[in-house]
């Protein structure tokens, strides 16, 4: 006998919901809080040259960019929402049964968006026009036939114009050439694939096909986005701050590929945890990222893994902080030499490193 879940699976089209929305409208949903991101998603990750690309490609490209995909909330929606950029947890009272979420697109929107709001990560992209290309340059240094993404693209159209006013601009060519600019990427329109009213093991399946497709986000990152739905912010708890810490000494560079932003915080995690659990480490303080304990630390309770999560943090300060009085910084040339040390310090809480 024929299942009736054919019939179902038949009755219903979801490509018929897709849709055409232009930048400039998705921005304004964005500022308006009626685009938003479930607290699974990753946080941003993207670095600047990438969003290079986009603006580049998003001008000169001959193919569309792929689509971005949205589930529309429902009134009972039981997954966090948070803002794009901040993630910020958004109270369910400002949220409608016409908010969409994002499922997949999270960085294409955002490298937008951040163009719109001139956000401090794009001080350093620049439309060179000479060059007739988005370029990056160093220290925010900027020569009159540039002009900053946040200025060219910026929500409020009379930053452009005043920027033009005082610089090398001023030709009626040049600048109707700038504004031509702006008009194609402001209008600029993606295809739009809008799921209606998912539930929360939906939402999560539809963004591990997406993204497990095409980002390869690996088993790690879904461990804890499941987690995140728990009212958990993995990235915005941890990952953040780890990273923010090694960018203060200047050794960012050391997140290579750029993956490692997370599966190398979480490895700093498996220390800390076989202390709580009273569990025998290998030979090494501290696992390289391939062989973290993702499992183990998602079937933890919130207030365990925030406890392991400050102590590792902790661990890291002492471990900058002996490479900064050894004035080692200069040799590290890994990012293993600092997990290890801080491995360490988790293992030996008594003892100090000399």
């Amino acid at each position: 006998m024929i299942s009736n879940k054919l019939e179902q699976g038949c009755s219903f089209d979801p490509t018929k919901q897709s849709q055409s929305s232009n930048i400039s409208t998705l921005n304004q949903q964005i500022d308006d809080l009626t685009i938003v991101l479930p607290i699974y998603q990753r946080n941003l990750s993207w670095p600047e040259s990438k969003m290079v690309s986009l603006f580049n490609y998003q001008l000169f490209g001959k193919a569309p960019v792929a689509p971005i995909s949205f589930n529309k909330l429902s009134y009972d929606n039981k997954v966090n929402q948070v803002d794009l950029i901040n993630r910020e947890i958004i109270d369910s009272n400002k949220l409608s049964n016409e908010t969409l979420s994002i499922i997949d697109g999270q960085q294409r929107l955002a490298t937008n968006y951040k163009a719109y709001i001139n956000h401090e990560s794009v001080q350093n992209i620049v439309l060179d026009a000479n060059q007739g290309r988005f370029k990056l340059v160093k220290d925010n240094s900027k020569y009159d036939y540039q002009i900053p993404v946040g200025i060219l693209l910026n929500k409020n159209e009379e930053e452009l114009t005043n920027y033009l006013d005082n610089s090398g601009f001023k030709s009626f060519k040049d600048i109707s050439t700038i504004a031509k600019v702006r008009t194609k990427l402001t209008q600029y329109s993606y295809t739009i694939h809008i799921a209606n009213r998912m539930i929360e093991k939906e939402q999560i399946e539809w963004f591990e096909v997406l993204n497990n497709a095409g980002s390869k986000v690996t088993a790690l990152q879904m461990a804890f986005a499941k987690l995140g739905s728990n009212d958990f912010d993995i990235y915005r708890e941890y990952a953040e701050p780890f990273s923010k810490k090694i960018a203060e000494i200047d050794m960012d560079n050391l997140f290579k590929p750029y993956t490692t932003n997370v599966s190398y915080p979480v490895a700093l995690l498996t220390p800390e945890l076989e202390v709580h659990l009273k569990t025998p480490h290998s030979n090494n303080f501290c696992p390289i990222p391939s062989d973290t304990k993702e499992k183990k630390l998602a079937r933890l309770d919130s207030n365990t893994l925030k406890m392991i999560i400050n102590e590792t943090l902790n661990d890291l300060d002492k471990a900058l902080a002996l490479l900064k009085t050894k004035k080692l910084y200069s040799k590290i040339d890994r990012m293993d030499y600092i997990l290890y040390l801080a491995g360490y310090y988790a293992h030996n809480k008594s003892k100090k490193c000399k």
